[in-house]
């Protein structure tokens, strides 16, 4: 099958990343990425948290419901740390080697300008978030006196063994499907997120890093689509079947990471056990994926990859579609 140009596919295709010369944080919101003086931070600290509770499901447990301000404060300056540590091996790691794939024309099918132009942006806007990221999770780590990037976060161990498990003349694929769900997998609801609830620095890269990220997600679902349209069919079911194992994992519990951060604070490894055996739970699990998946999912649907019979059936066992 050969490619045919993206504005045949659909209008709505144009591969860029809009006004990025103005818009993107690399280019016009440098050095933000410092905490408060040490008085203004111990004043913010009294009514503020280092990340929010509310995407800390762990802390509804019945242990942790009435635990001091002292401890929970510590569990999200902990919680703060690893998502910034994930973000940085992340972007650098497993993002910007997706992009490669479309910079340097990895994949078996042509490639348009407008879209390497835009991939070369998106991996320079990678660079900064892993940077900023970096800085901010260095300062936390400082602040309570421990080390961060000591080990690798599961869910960046998961993703390498993955693709060490894949052919290797399938390898290319499964970078661009590994970054389609990176991308596409927008925690919607931290922009919702207000500098009243968590700490300014802070607030502000997750605010600027998530404007970033709905653009790059716009990008990869179109890059999607179109690479959708232009390949083979059994090339569209091994993708499919590589997809489905990409999202789940990206929805998995980094188990090893939380107990230690729940133990750092006075828990037990039994206590920490109990804490986050519910959110092993697999119903918990299924819902909690389709959550966090959905724009990955309306991507796929839009693409027509669901109009196959075999793809639907598989998604619909793994209980991520109802039909």
């Amino acid at each position: 099958m050969k490619p045919s140009n993206p504005n045949t596919i659909n209008n709505t295709l144009c591969f860029t990343l809009g006004d990025w010369n103005n818009k993107a944080c690399v280019r016009n919101k440098k050095g933000n990425y410092f905490l408060p003086p040490e008085q203004e931070l111990g004043f913010e600290l009294k009514c503020k948290y280092w990340f929010p509770p509310t995407f800390m499901p762990y802390l509804q447990h019945p242990l942790l419901t009435d635990i001091d301000k002292r401890i929970k404060q510590k569990l999200t300056a902990n919680h703060l740390i690893h998502f910034l540590d994930y973000t940085t091996v992340l972007e650098h790691k497993i993002v910007n080697r997706s992009v490669e794939t479309i910079i340097h024309g990895g994949l078996s099918i042509d490639t348009p300008e407008e879209m390497r132009s835009a991939a070369l942006q998106l991996y320079t806007d990678e660079g900064y978030h892993a940077l900023f990221s970096y800085e901010i999770a260095k300062q936390v780590a400082e602040y309570y006196g421990i080390q961060h990037l000591q080990s690798k976060p599961l869910r960046i161990t998961l993703l390498l063994e993955f693709i060490d498990s894949v052919d290797i003349e399938h390898k290319a694929l499964a970078w661009l499907l590994i970054g389609f769900v990176s991308e596409t997998i927008i925690a919607k609801e931290l922009l919702k997120v207000t500098c009243h609830t968590i700490v300014s620095s802070v607030y502000t890269i997750l605010r600027q890093h998530l404007e970033d990220e709905a653009q790059h997600s716009r990008f990869f679902a179109e890059v999607f689509y179109y690479f959708w349209q232009n390949i083979e069919t059994d090339q569209q079911l091994l993708a499919a079947k590589l997809l489905k194992d990409i999202i789940f994992i990206f929805s998995e519990i980094d188990k090893p990471w939380l107990t230690k951060s729940l133990c750092s604070t006075g828990f037990s490894a039994a206590q920490a056990c109990a804490i986050i055996q519910p959110l092993l739970n697999k119903p918990a699990a299924i819902q909690r994926i389709r959550v966090g998946a959905a724009p990955t999912l309306m991507a796929m649907k839009r693409a027509g990859v669901f109009d196959n019979k075999y793809n639907r059936l598989h998604f619909k066992e793994a209980g991520l579609i109802d039909d």
